[in-house]
């Protein structure tokens, strides 16, 4: 079945004519001018982007989002393929009404007229795995609906199922299979795809999202989960205009060069003091509010794909930002080498050296100036040389990173993304490793500490105890010099434990309450 499935992906590339794109290589001319000859009868008057975009959608959601991911870096793409990717972000085309009442129904056991007052017929917003209707509920709220595509599970798992059998035959065969772990990344966006497929899932991300920037800093909108389901997600209708209208939005007063310089701090404050960020940052999915108090905000929209670092993950990645923020070339190659990034022998001078004739050139540049496509391609080379191991967690910040560099690309072309970044990674790095991260840590367990204290001395008896069992089982002739030698030890142990125990629980409560006198 999956190899059918392939079948079809190379007939429908062939069929949109895509093998157009292989003559632009030297190597592949032969095969572009072998199927021109066999397939002749071919015809098409519509332009190569065009049939790029139909091809992807006809090949379904797995691939639209692939060309979501393209249409955001006009840097690497001729201007006319990304035009037309970027009707993938919300222009995929929808399914029927009818689809859309009878799965609403199936859904909550009601008919629709039980569960809204009003719903639109035609969807405001189509993509790969669902489409969005505005609606109004019976109390009159104004409400917008998510509702997954009818059999979408069933195409999904087919595609997943093809490409990790890709991954299989790539990480088998390769000499690069183990260090790229293609099964691994392929099993992380597998666990994200499916999170789109259940739209409870989805709301939970979005109200957490909405927890985490309860200052209004970004604007989420309400979940209403009486009416959610896992087909079906009803949410805060926001009224914003889409990000990637600047034009209309220059029109309506918004700051444009503020709104990159925001979008940047946010995205940092979601991974960095976060570590839960959005991870499908396409101008399809980001709006702006263009009235009332909130004016100039960003609006986030499709909460199906979601990120997760680890504390270890935030901390080597923020030290390797601040270090190339700083030109410390060095520092980047030791963390590479202590986050287990790179093999422990690597020679790290060989790699700090690598890295800034990679770093040198692009540095205090704006986005405009910076060829990401040859970076990229020198970043590609060093990994392959040094073995670095792609890191299968860090795929989907990897993604989002594209997304966020398309996106200040298209409002400011002028940002210097770096010192925009720098603040905000200094202020957040000092609360990691100076006094605030102590004083957050102590806090954090003094709950632990205050319970677990009082039992601390019947504890170290059962530990003692133990050991003189153990002590017993040995022959007598070396037990007993053995024996006395580990209760000294251990008694000392025992005192300065209680003493470390003592002056933590001190500092925590001085800690406290410096906190409090705030």
């Amino acid at each position: 079945m999956h190899y059918l499935r392939l079948f079809y992906i190379f007939y429908v590339l062939v069929w949109f004519r895509l093998d157009e794109f292989f003559a632009i290589h030297g190597s592949l001319k032969p095969l572009h001018t072998l199927i021109n000859t066999l397939l002749f009868w071919r015809k098409t008057t519509a332009p190569r982007g065009e049939r790029l975009r139909l091809a992807l959608e006809k090949l379904g959601p797995i691939f639209v989002k692939f060309g979501q991911v393209l249409s955001t870096r006009r840097d690497l793409l001729p201007p006319d393929v990304a035009d037309e990717l970027a009707k993938l972000q919300d222009q995929v085309p929808p399914f029927t009404f009818e689809e859309v009442q009878k799965s609403i129904e199936a859904a909550f056991g009601l008919p629709l007229n039980q569960i809204y007052h009003h719903i639109e017929p035609t969807p405001v917003a189509s993509a790969s795995v669902a489409q969005v209707h505005f609606a109004v509920l019976l109390n009159g709220q104004e409400v917008a609906v998510k509702v997954l595509r009818p059999d979408i599970s069933k195409i999904i798992q087919q595609d997943l199922a093809l490409i990790k059998s890709l991954a299989w035959l790539l990480q088998t065969l390769s000499s690069e299979g183990k260090r790229l772990k293609p099964l691994e990344i392929v099993d992380e966006f597998a666990r994200h795809t499916q999170h789109e497929l259940d739209l409870t899932l989805e709301a939970a991300n979005c109200s957490q999202l909405a927890r985490n920037f309860s200052d209004r800093r970004l604007l989420i909108p309400e979940v209403y989960w009486d009416f959610c389901r896992k087909e079906v997600m009803t949410m805060q209708r926001m009224h914003g205009t889409p990000v990637s209208q600047i034009d209309t939005l220059r029109n309506k007063g918004i700051d444009i060069t503020q709104l990159a310089h925001d979008g940047v701090e946010i995205f940092f404050t979601q991974v960095f003091r976060d570590g839960f960020f959005h991870a499908d940052m396409h101008p399809g999915n980001i709006q702006v509010m263009d009235e009332g108090s909130d004016k100039g905000k960003y609006i986030a929209l499709d909460f199906g794909i979601m990120g997760s670092l680890t504390e270890n993950d935030k901390y080597y990645l923020a030290r390797n930002f601040l270090a190339f923020f700083n030109r410390d070339y060095r520092d980047v190659a030791v963390a590479h080498v202590e986050s287990g990034w790179v093999p422990p022998d690597t020679n790290i001078e060989e790699l700090e050296t690598a890295i800034r004739a990679i770093c040198e050139p692009i540095f205090k540049k704006p986005l405009k100036e910076i060829s990401f496509g040859r970076t990229l391609l020198s970043l590609f080379q060093m990994s392959r040389r040094f073995g670095v191991n792609i890191q299968p967690q860090l795929v989907m910040l990897q993604k989002t990173l594209l997304n966020i560099e398309g996106l200040g690309r298209d409002l400011d072309p002028n940002i210097d993304l770096w010192q925009t970044a720098k603040p905000f990674l200094k202020h957040w790095m000092s609360e990691q490793v100076g006094w605030r991260s102590i004083a957050k840590s102590l806090k954090h367990e003094l709950p632990f500490i205050l319970k677990n204290a009082p039992h601390m001395p019947r504890l170290w008896h059962q530990f003692l105890t133990q050991q003189i069992q153990t002590q017993q089982s040995l022959p007598v002739q070396t037990n007993i010099a053995n024996l006395i030698a580990e209760q000294h030890r251990q008694s000392r142990w025992q005192k300065w434990t209680m003493l470390a125990i003592f002056i933590l629980v001190l500092l925590q409560l001085v800690s406290l309450i410096i906190i409090l006198l705030k």
